[in-house]
C-alpha cells in the first residue's frame, strides 16, 4: 500500500472515549473501549482542493459545520480502536486526494444515430399497425 500522500495531522484530530455497544458482558458497561473522532475539515492544515473534495462529499458522517465525526468500536482496546479511526480517516482523505478525471463531451457517430432513428421509425410501424381495422 502506497504512503498517504496528505498525512491527516494527530494534533487536529479530537479523540474522546465512550463505551462501546454490543456483547461483551458485565466488562462493557465500564470500560470505555470505543472512540469518537472529530477532524474539523476547515480548521485543518490539508490543502484548500482536498478540503473542498472532502466538504463536497454526500457522507452522512460529515456534519453541516464541515466536522468528519467517525466511532471505531471494531476492537477491545482504546488504543486499537484510536488507531482504527484514524486509519479509516486517512483512507476518505486519500480517496479524495486524487483529483477527478476532468469529463470529455462527445458526439454520437453517424452510425449510432442512424440505428436510433431506424429501431424509432420500426417501433412506430408496430404501434401503427396496432389501429382499428378499418372495414
Amino acid at each position: 500500500m502506497l504512503p498517504p500522500s496528505y498525512p491527516v495531522d494527530e494534533r487536529e484530530v479530537e479523540f474522546s472515549a465512550i463505551r462501546a455497544q454490543g456483547a461483551g458482558g458485565q466488562n462493557v458497561n465500564k470500560v470505555s473501549s470505543a472512540i469518537h473522532l472529530r477532524f474539523d475539515i476547515a480548521a485543518s492544515s490539508l490543502p484548500d482542493a482536498i478540503k473542498e473534495r472532502l466538504l463536497a462529499l454526500s457522507d452522512s458522517r460529515i456534519t453541516q459545520e464541515g466536522v468528519f465525526v467517525l466511532k471505531a468500536q471494531q476492537h477491545r482496546t482504546q488504543e486499537m480502536n484510536r488507531a482504527d479511526a484514524l486509519a479509516r480517516l486517512q483512507e476518505v482523505v486519500d480517496a479524495v486526494a486524487v483529483p477527478p478525471k476532468p469529463r470529455r463531451a462527445t458526439k454520437p457517430t453517424y452510425g449510432s444515430k442512424q440505428r436510433r432513428l431506424e429501431g424509432k421509425s420500426q417501433r412506430s410501424a408496430i404501434k401503427s399497425s396496432r389501429g382499428k381495422v378499418a372495414e
